[in-house]
């Protein structure tokens, strides 16, 4: 499982992520990004936007922006399948 967060420091919508993706005892390799919008180009080049956070998956193929997306995308894929293999 390879997992790549793009996040910003201070960024609120980013540690809802984090502490998702903690809570679910997921490694992710977390990628800093500028604060300017406008320096943003590797979050473009990945993701089509400069918005952030931004997850990367490389085990389903996805990238997603938004939190809420991506906090939905982690209970459904890992949060069940890890409540599963402890029954």
């Amino acid at each position: 499982m390879s997992l790549t967060l793009y996040r910003l420091e201070g960024c609120p919508f980013c540690e809802f992520v984090v502490d998702k993706l903690d809570e679910l005892e997921l490694d992710f390799e977390s990628v800093w990004v500028e604060g300017l919008h406008s320096r943003r180009n590797e979050v473009k080049r990945v993701s089509g936007q400069r918005g952030v956070p931004v997850l990367i998956d490389e085990s389903y193929g996805v990238t997603m922006a938004e939190s809420a997306q991506i906090i939905e995308f982690l209970e459904k894929n890992y949060g069940e399948e890890r409540n599963s293999a402890s029954s």
